[in-house]
């Protein structure tokens, strides 16, 4: 009653293989490019954090202003 497809596998050692074909292939950044990367995240992480508290700020003062008309 059961209808079973039997799939051909691949043996593991061709899998293992085949990751380390890949990871051959990946160009990894140096250490210089690493560190500017990083640097120009938290800048632009930080610039984003005051502007998003910019505007909260303007928001609770109009808010703030407008209940107490």
């Amino acid at each position: 009653m059961e209808d079973s497809v039997k799939t051909d596998k691949a043996p593991k050692q061709s899998f293992f293989k085949g990751v380390k074909a890949e990871f051959k292939k990946i160009a990894w950044p140096t250490r210089n490019e690493i560190v500017k990367q990083s640097i120009a995240v938290v800048c632009v992480s930080v610039v984003t954090g005051v502007i998003i508290a910019v505007i909260d700020f303007l928001f609770q003062y109009g808010i703030d202003f407008l209940t107490t008309l």
